[in-house]
This record gives structure tokens, C-alpha cells and sequence, in this order.
């Protein structure tokens, strides 16, 4: 009996899913270098609750997908959406960097882009006490907020996921990164680099 009851513990363990992440998540999309010249508005925004990811997501994905095909030429970031993934090619088409990371699903549109502009640090436009670091902003989103890859965000100086979260939707339109996958990503990118987005 000890045994039947342990094999079926494991397989309801196998089959539970992991957990789904609203895409609704924190609302980092919307963003200001704290000179708010980015933002194109003066309203001050209401304060609102920073919903966070949910408790049941463990673990990131443990595999490395590959630089999907049709991902555009020379040197650029390519962000798939649907896999949560980023990589960074050069112009030699060498993929010299490739990572899990965390956003919204459809979000932005697929299609080239190009970085704007850069903060090393940024806070929300939308969610009181939320902040972020090494933002490279490359898209506006569905309500006109700043898209960018950013470090992990923070509310009230608390992480609001953790490195083995990434590769799960979360968020509400930018790309969560590990502190060292955005601090190269960062410093690699310059006003104009391509950024393409994938389904």
C-alpha cells in the first residue's frame, strides 16, 4: 500500500502544471529615468497594486533553445516571445550570448525595433515603489509605455521574482533579465542597435 501510495503521490507531483503567470503581471512597461522626459506626460499616475508573480513557478526552463530561423541579419538582439528567450548576435551572425527572461505574452508586436535609449536606472510610471536597473528601451507598449530590457524589478527594494523564475511570462510589456544577462546587454547596445521580436 506504501508503495502504490508513492508512485501515485509522484505522478499527481509530474502532472500538476508548474503554475501560469497572469499577463497582467507588474506593470513595468511604463517607465521614467526619474527625469520622466521618456514618458511624454505630466499627469501624475495613481498609485496601484504591484500584483506579483505567482508562488508557483519554481524553476526557469534548463535548456538553451536555438537562434530560431528568420530572426533577421547582422548584429542585433532577437527576443522570442513565445520561448521567453533572449540572443545577442553579432555581426558575423555568431550568437555571443543567450538567456531566459520574463514578459508579457504578445507583447511587444513582433517586428524590428531599435534601442532608444538607455538608463541605469528607471521606476514605474505605473506602480508606486517599483524600480528597475540597466533599462534599454527599444518599443512602446500597447498603452504607450516605455518597452525595454531591465533587470529583475523591484518594490520597495524587494525582488519581485527570482533568477530560476525566468523564462515564464511576467509583467506587463518589458523584458526581465538576470543582473548580468541586462548589464551586457546594456553596455553591448547603442541608440539604433536592431532589436527583433519573435512570436
Amino acid at each position: 500500500m506504501k508503495r502504490r501510495f508513492t508512485i501515485a503521490l509522484c505522478v499527481v507531483a509530474l502532472c500538476s502544471p508548474a503554475g501560469v503567470v497572469s499577463a497582467r503581471g507588474a506593470q513595468d512597461g511604463s517607465t521614467s529615468d526619474g527625469n520622466s522626459q521618456d514618458s511624454g506626460s505630466t499627469a501624475t499616475p495613481e498609485a496601484r497594486t504591484v500584483p506579483l508573480i505567482s508562488p508557483n513557478i519554481t524553476e526557469t526552463r534548463r535548456f538553451t533553445p536555438l537562434l530560431p530561423r528568420k530572426s533577421g541579419e547582422g548584429r542585433r538582439v532577437v527576443y522570442s516571445n513565445s520561448l521567453q528567450w533572449v540572443w545577442v548576435v553579432d555581426k558575423n551572425e555568431n550568437v555571443i550570448r543567450s538567456m531566459p527572461v520574463s514578459g508579457r505574452r504578445g507583447v511587444p508586436t513582433p517586428g524590428e525595433y531599435a534601442v532608444t535609449t538607455k538608463s541605469p536606472w528607471s521606476f514605474s510610471l505605473d506602480f508606486e515603489g517599483v524600480t528597475f536597473r540597466w533599462m534599454t528601451r527599444f518599443a512602446l507598449g500597447p498603452d504607450g509605455g516605455n518597452i525595454g530590457f531591465h533587470e529583475i524589478p523591484r518594490k520597495d527594494g524587494k525582488a519581485m521574482q527570482t533568477y530560476n523564475q525566468l523564462g515564464w511570462f511576467a509583467g506587463s510589456g518589458c523584458v526581465r533579465m538576470a543582473t548580468e544577462d541586462v548589464k551586457f546587454i546594456y553596455r553591448w547596445a547603442t541608440p539604433g542597435t536592431k532589436v527583433v521580436v519573435l512570436r
